[in-house]
This record gives structure tokens, C-alpha cells and sequence, in this order.
């Protein structure tokens, strides 16, 4: 699995702090874990994570690869605010089994489990999460979710990400916008795939552009689309790809 990076925040400002910026409500912590993002502020994509109430401090789960960048982030609008940030001194455990004590179910599907944050070492129980993400449509950290993403196009409104209620955030405007629209014409969707063909294949349609075919498991796959031309046989490399 990607390492994950388990950060600590403390200070009284902290709750308030994150409620004016990431995508979801951060009064949930008191319900359990929160899947929320950082956007810029034209609503694209920074990075996705995991919160949880600890004590008076918050916990944040990101992927490794983002962190830096997101610590640096948090800093920047951090300003006068009571608010630290630091190493947790924690791992991340996660499975599909029975859930030990202490662990939270993870927030997006059933199917994807539970999380835990303790001092043993990194781990999970080996279930196929490639296969789990595809079967439900769940993008992850730097493969389906990129710096070009819109968060309602990669599905965050059905992985409880969101929240349209919460006030104002970064980059909440245009997410508001893209909500109130008719329809998305771009987005994450399930595919069905006959072969294979490498994360990032572009994938056509006669001779048009369709969209990008990402993970793949058990004869499916993820794939970000442009509806309109969605429809029908579609190919990226040498696998034929067609809308579940």
C-alpha cells in the first residue's frame, strides 16, 4: 500500500482552523473518522486525507507523497492561529476483517474497511484493495486523484468528502457550481476492460479522445471520461474498454 504519513494538530484554534478549509464538516470527528481534501482555490485537487479526534488534538492520514507539500500548505494559511502541526509518531493499520479495538470504520464504503493509528508498525490484512477501489468506484491518492482533479468529478459527493452545508472553504465556490449543475459531462467511472494496459492510457473512440484508464482488477477498471463520447466499444492500448 502507499506509505501514509500520520500528522498530529493541536492548539485551540485547530478545529476551526480545518473547518475553514478542507471540503467536509469537521464537527463529524465527534461521529469518527472524516475523509475530506485541501483544494486550491479554483477547486482543483491538493490532497485527500483521513481526520480523527484524539484527545484534544486532530489526527491527519495522508499519503506520504503529498504530505510535504500539504504541510507547507497548512502553514501558509495557518497565519496567527493556534495551531501546530507535527509529526504523530503513529502507523496506520487498516483491513477488511474484524476491526480491533479502537479502530474507525473508514468513511467512503463499508467495503473498504477500518483504519487505526497506533505505534506498532505499518500494516494491513492483505486485502485486494485495487480490486475494492474498482469494484466501488473509489480513487486514491495520486493515481485517479491528480493535480487536475475536480473532487465531485472523482466521485467525493457518494465517498462522503464533501459537505454543501458546511460554510465557506477553499475552493468552495466552484465546487458549489459544479453541484448546481444539470449534469457532469467529465468524471470517474467504472469500466469494463478486455486486456490490459498501463495507469494513464489514454483511451479513444474511433479517433476521438474519450478519456484516461487508470486501476484495473478483475476484468474492470477505473477510468476518468468525457460522457459524450463514452458510449459504445472504446479502446486505450491494446485492451478494449467499454461503461459497466
Amino acid at each position: 500500500m502507499t506509505p501514509r504519513r500520520i500528522l498530529r494538530l493541536t492548539g485551540r484554534d485547530t478545529v476551526d482552523f480545518l473547518q475553514g478549509l478542507v471540503t467536509n464538516d469537521v464537527a463529524r470527528l465527534k461521529d469518527g473518522l472524516v475523509y475530506a481534501a485541501l483544494l486550491t482555490p479554483q477547486g482543483k485537487y491538493i490532497a485527500d486525507f483521513f481526520l480523527a479526534r484524539d484527545g484534544e488534538s486532530v489526527l491527519l492520514d495522508v499519503a506520504e507523497p503529498l504530505a510535504d507539500d500539504l504541510v507547507r500548505r497548512l502553514g501558509m494559511y495557518k497565519l496567527r492561529a493556534d495551531v501546530a502541526i507535527a509529526p504523530a509518531g503513529l502507523n496506520l493499520q487498516r483491513g477488511t476483517g474484524p476491526a480491533p479495538e479502537g479502530a474507525l470504520p473508514d468513511p467512503r464504503h463499508p467495503a473498504m474497511g477500518w483504519r487505526a493509528y497506533t505505534e506498532a508498525p505499518a500494516s494491513d490484512d492483505g486485502s485486494d484493495w485495487d480490486a475494492i477501489r474498482v469494484a466501488h468506484g473509489i480513487p486514491e491518492s495520486g493515481i485517479e486523484l491528480t493535480a487536475d482533479t475536480f473532487i465531485l468529478e472523482a466521485g467525493f459527493e457518494t465517498l462522503n468528502g464533501v459537505d454543501f452545508r458546511k460554510g465557506c472553504y477553499v475552493g468552495q465556490e466552484v465546487t458549489a457550481r459544479m453541484k448546481h449543475k444539470t449534469e457532469l459531462r467529465k468524471g470517474l467511472a467504472r469500466v469494463a476492460v478486455t486486456g490490459r494496459a498501463p495507469v494513464g492510457t489514454p483511451i479513444t473512440a474511433g479517433d476521438k479522445p474519450v478519456g484516461t484508464l487508470y486501476t484495473q482488477a478483475g476484468g474492470a477498471g477505473l477510468a476518468y471520461l468525457r460522457f459524450d463520447r463514452a458510449g459504445g466499444a472504446m479502446q486505450a492500448g491494446d485492451a478494449q474498454v467499454a461503461l459497466i
